[in-house]
């Protein structure tokens, strides 16, 4: 089972980490790592983390799964034709393409979500429903008959990724990697959703209270989803 995950400068580690540590315990899982150039490393974001490109974007044509993640870089590929063509030719042969956080802004600029539910970071809400996608606040959304799963923010990839393990292994796949993970969350705040996070955590972000996701008001975007 072929997992291309797409390296460019840029990329928000967590977006791609986390899904990876699930995916590559499915049976027979080859991942893919594409980047511009097979053996150059690809730098996040951020903290300059780097991840070695196993192969060549130019010679991956085809997977099984192709997991998008978002980032900066995300944000600055919408305006990369290559990157777009690339990512429609490699859905056509997929079993389920996917993307975690800004990744789903490639999809839309890729022509994959005009007219679907979806979602994303909730500072990208108004590029994505740009692309003609509607909005959904959900962790992840699977559209069965279009191939498509789409993850929120960041941490959404892992529960993304078990949601792609249930559909291409089986639910007591997904459980066992869960448990190897011991992801069994219990965060010490409840401030991970925009609409439960108080105005003192937003102000830290440069976010206003009226900002919505991007939908009303002005405000910051957060380290690792910017442009």
């Amino acid at each position: 089972m072929r997992i291309v995950l797409p390296l460019f400068d840029g990329f928000t580690a967590l977006d791609l980490v986390g899904p990876y540590e699930i995916l590559r315990m499915l049976p027979g899982a080859e991942i893919v790592l594409a980047g511009e150039r097979a053996g150059r490393t690809v730098r996040d974001g951020v903290g300059g983390l780097g991840l070695v490109a196993t192969h060549a974007r130019a010679e991956v044509r085809a997977a099984d799964v192709l997991l998008v993640p978002g980032g900066p870089g995300a944000r600055r590929g919408v305006a990369d034709p290559a990157l777009l063509e690339w990512i429609g030719a490699v859905h056509a042969t997929t079993r389920w393409t996917a993307s975690v956080c800004t990744g789903a802004l490639l999809l839309g600029a890729a022509g994959l979500l005009t007219g679907k539910v979806a979602t994303t970071h909730w500072s990208a809400v108004r590029e994505l429903q740009s692309y003609g996608a509607v909005y959904t606040p959900e962790r992840v959304v699977t559209h069965p008959g279009d191939r498509l799963v789409i993850g929120a923010g960041v941490s959404a990839g892992i529960d993304l990724a078990l949601t792609l393990a249930a559909r291409l292994a089986s639910p007591a796949h997904a459980q066992a990697y869960q448990l190897a993970l011991e992801y069994d969350p219990r965060p010490p705040y409840d401030a991970g959703a925009l609409a439960k996070a108080p105005a003192e955590a937003k102000a830290l972000l440069g976010v206003a209270d009226g900002w919505g996701g991007g939908i009303a008001g002005t405000g910051g975007t957060p380290p690792g989803c910017g442009a």
